[in-house]
């Protein structure tokens, strides 16, 4: 691609000079034509004018057609060879003066012609070197006819003459080639530059857009993340005020406990959509493709949306189908829960439609509202953090805006294309297309997994205060042996007390992930397995959501939990990993 531009320009550098060479040729001819028509016969001096002015006129012509006509790299060259012939006829039409202007007892005027085709020649380096072709053509045509004239003239004269015009030659040939070279990587460093200039332009657009998009993403998350912790603020002022007063009656703090939990999982819900979308922007997200029977998953989803659809008063749709796909079944599970949320949140009245439809070898699932639809020019930013086009009040009932980036972000990710169509006032359509499967693959058969054993011994590694008192709390209620500290050497003297009074086997480590003096909880366990002489599965709990630090936790290897952790979770990863550990066989109860 770079070779045709360079071409292109070295052909246009060629023919914009063209004029040069027109207006050269015309000028000097009429110098020429007024120092010679007394010497020589004017049956010989017109013709050879009306040559030079018919070729003048010629590349008039060629180059005006060359600058309105466009070019292709075949008429580039056909362009190129065209200047070529130009550039040689006209050569020996000069070359001819020294045989039409030679008059025995006139030296001077030969001398003269002479000197005249010395600059011409030296005058087509800057002209035409950027086709060598045309240069060398050019030079030799116009020498040749001199050379052969040198041979006719006697003595020692004509040999010298023909020395000098050789050197000449050789001279005029050796920097023409050295310009062309030097005009070729000249053109080629400007295209590079050229580039440069629009790949800074381009790069520096989209920083300004995404200076823009995040601080459009931190206003929106810190409104987003506020309105959960002002509410339960005052709830837990409540609490204590109600507290002051006596005892709290059992109703009252069972509502209190309600809302509270209710918060919670509000606040829970924005973190956990924005952990999505720092995972998915990570890299750290794992695609486990297998055979999806589509038809059982519309079958679960249509049960799954069932209630909404009621609750809602909608018309709620499924199409039967038996078709097999090969994707990841929770990403794409993700994916259609989202696109039917929001097509359910934004239908007022008429309903909504899951199907699928085939596209050659690809399966296109598509999922159609009669809700009020997307303006064409808001099509691209339905996609972005924290868009809402029918929620500009942030009506957290009304879902949160992340959504449809998680589903752009997991399309792209498992190379699904995603589509959007919309009629304003009529309703949408978002489809999503993955390969199709010929085959139904047998499923394989499930490994029952090893039954609970008794109560782990757990190593706890956190600086907060009240997150380490109250998770240690968490643990012993459920019946867990803990060694706990806010750093890894305060857990080694935890177990270190417990091991001189008993036997203290350890399971388990649970680290956070940023720890005081600029350690991480990684580096804890590893501290703590050195400390333990073996190794020890650990989990990694976390408040980050940077991109770059949950690749770097996820590169640990460890089990990785995202705050805020709710107990449930907590337990099922601690069973998680004991359970894979003990099928590994190394399980840590010796």
């Amino acid at each position: 691609m770079q070779d045709d531009k360079i071409q292109e320009a070295l052909v246009e550098h060629l023919y914009r000079n063209a004029y040069g060479i027109v207006i050269s040729n015309v000028t000097i001819s009429l110098g020429v034509i007024y120092v010679l028509h007394g010497s020589i016969p004017a049956s010989w001096l017109a013709p050879w004018a009306i040559a030079v002015y018919a070729l003048t006129a010629a590349r008039v012509l060629a180059a005006r057609r060359f600058w309105k006509r466009p070019r292709t790299p075949g008429s580039l060259r056909r362009w190129a060879w065209l200047a070529a012939v130009f550039s040689w006829v006209s050569g020996l039409l000069w070359g001819m003066l020294t045989w039409i202007g030679f008059v025995p007892d006139q030296p001077h005027l030969f001398a003269f012609i002479v000197a005249i085709l010395a600059g011409l020649v030296s005058g087509t380096i800057p002209s035409l070197s950027a086709f060598p072709p045309a240069l060398v053509g050019s030079i030799l045509a116009t020498t040749i006819p001199v050379a052969a004239r040198f041979t006719t003239m006697p003595g020692v004269v004509g040999d010298a003459y023909l020395f000098l015009l050789v050197c000449l030659i050789v001279i005029n040939i050796y920097y023409g080639l050295i310009a062309y070279r030097t005009l070729h990587e000249s053109i080629r460093l400007r295209l590079e530059n050229v580039g440069l200039i629009g790949h800074l332009q381009e790069e520096r657009d989209r920083a300004k857009a995404a200076d823009h998009a995040k601080t459009r993403f931190l206003a929106a998350a810190s409104h987003d993340l506020r309105q959960p912790i002002h509410a339960l603020g005052l709830l837990v002022s409540t609490l204590s005020v109600l507290g002051q007063r006596g005892d709290v009656p059992g109703e009252q703090a069972r509502s209190l406990a309600g809302s509270a939990k209710s918060i919670v999982g509000n606040l829970s819900g924005l973190l956990n959509a924005l952990l999505d979308i720092s995972r998915l922007d990570a890299g750290v997200v794992t695609v486990a493709r297998e055979t999806v029977d589509l038809g059982e998953l519309f079958r679960n989803l249509r049960e799954e949306f069932a209630d909404e659809a009621t609750a809602r008063g909608l018309r709620w749709r499924v199409a039967q189908t038996t078709v097999l796909v090969d994707t990841d079944p929770m990403m794409l599970k993700r994916i259609l829960d989202n696109l039917l949320s929001n097509a359910f949140r934004y239908t007022r009245r008429g309903g909504v439609l899951l199907g699928c439809r085939r596209r050659g070898e690809l399966v296109e699932i598509q999922v159609w509202d009669t809700g009020s639809g997307i303006p064409e020019d808001q099509r691209e930013a339905v996609f972005e953090e924290f868009v809402q086009l029918q929620n500009p009040a942030r009506d957290r009932t009304q879902g949160l805006g992340l959504g449809l980036a998680i589903v752009r972000r997991t399309a792209e990710l498992l190379g699904h294309p995603l589509k959007l169509a919309s009629v304003t006032g009529r309703g949408s359509m978002f489809s999503v297309a993955m390969p199709a499967v010929r085959m139904r693959l047998l499923p394989s058969p499930v490994e029952s997994m090893p039954r609970e054993h008794s109560a782990a011994s757990i190593m706890i590694v956190d600086d907060e205060r009240d997150v380490l008192d109250a998770m240690v709390r968490l643990l012993e209620l459920e019946g867990y042996r803990v060694y706990a500290g806010q750093s890894a050497i305060d857990a080694q003297m935890a177990h270190a007390a417990a091991a001189r009074m008993d036997a203290a086997p350890v399971d388990l480590i649970v680290a956070d992930y940023r720890l005081k003096d600029d350690t991480t909880g990684v580096e804890a366990i590893h501290a703590l397995n050195a400390y333990l002489g073996r190794s020890v599965p650990g989990i990694i709990v976390t408040g980050d959501t940077s991109p770059s630090r949950i690749k770097e936790a996820t590169a640990s290897g460890f089990r990785i939990l995202h705050k805020p952790v709710s107990g449930e979770e907590l337990r099922d990863a601690i069973a998680a990993v004991r359970s894979n550990n003990l099928l590994a066989g190394t399980d840590g109860l010796r």
